[in-house]
């Protein structure tokens, strides 16, 4: 009998060092791009964040390799799927973090800590994959492999200006940051997420065509 956790985790991550952003991202409006305060934040989880940030001062256009694990961990979805959870997160539940798209998967940037936290409560909770190994039907074949970033991985950043043309592997902000200290999802409200999505049986997208690169949420609304 399943478990699920309904609570909604609203916990803060620690706040980023004090860094000086660049002031000038080109396109940046503050709005459906990432913010210099947002640029600060990421930049934040590198080993030389200054470094970071003079480079997309340079080149707003860049992407960016960044650590997991101290600053966010990031949890890998294909993308159809994290398009439900989004949609679940943003129409019933606490909204999300940043959220990028990259080589046909959504990265959702979670606390710290989620990427160890996660698969646990997935198992526990019986929505884990092992349901296609062993045959059986119904619900544990619904949720697909979520791939866990923590510490000792990284993960690929688009590039913070927006409008800039999305690179051969299509990466581009789903839900740009735009804040020094942005509202991360913890285990329990990203499992809340993936379970709804999978008992979805009508999907109701309020996501634009793919070949639009344009933020659709209402990211006041975020924690």
């Amino acid at each position: 009998m399943s478990r699920t956790h309904n609570t909604l985790d609203a916990g803060h991550p620690s706040g980023p060092s004090d860094i000086s952003a660049p002031s000038d991202i080109s396109g940046t409006d503050g709005t459906t791009g990432v913010t210099p305060a947002g640029a600060a934040w990421l930049a934040s989880a590198g080993t030389y964040p200054r470094s970071t940030l003079s480079l997309w001062e340079e080149r707003p256009h860049a992407p960016a390799v960044l650590p997991c694990g101290s600053v966010f961990d990031v949890v890998s979805v294909p993308s159809t799927f994290g398009r439900r959870m989004l949609d679940r997160m943003w129409g019933e539940g606490p909204g999300s973090g940043p959220v990028a798209g990259f080589r046909g998967r959504m990265l959702l940037f979670a606390l710290p800590g989620t990427a160890q936290r996660l698969p646990a409560l997935l198992g526990w909770e019986e929505w884990d994959a092992r349901g296609r190994d062993t045959g059986e039907a119904g619900r544990t074949g619904a949720v697909p492999p979520l791939l866990c970033h923590g510490p000792g991985d990284a993960v690929t950043v688009p590039a913070p200006a927006p409008g800039a043309r999305a690179d051969r592997s299509g990466a581009r902000w789903v839900v740009a940051p735009d804040t020094r200290h942005p509202w991360l999802p913890g285990p329990e409200v990203l499992l809340w997420a993936a379970v709804r999505a999978a008992r979805a049986a009508v999907r109701i997208s309020i996501f634009p065509p793919a070949d639009q690169g344009a933020n659709v949420y209402d990211v006041s609304r975020r924690r």
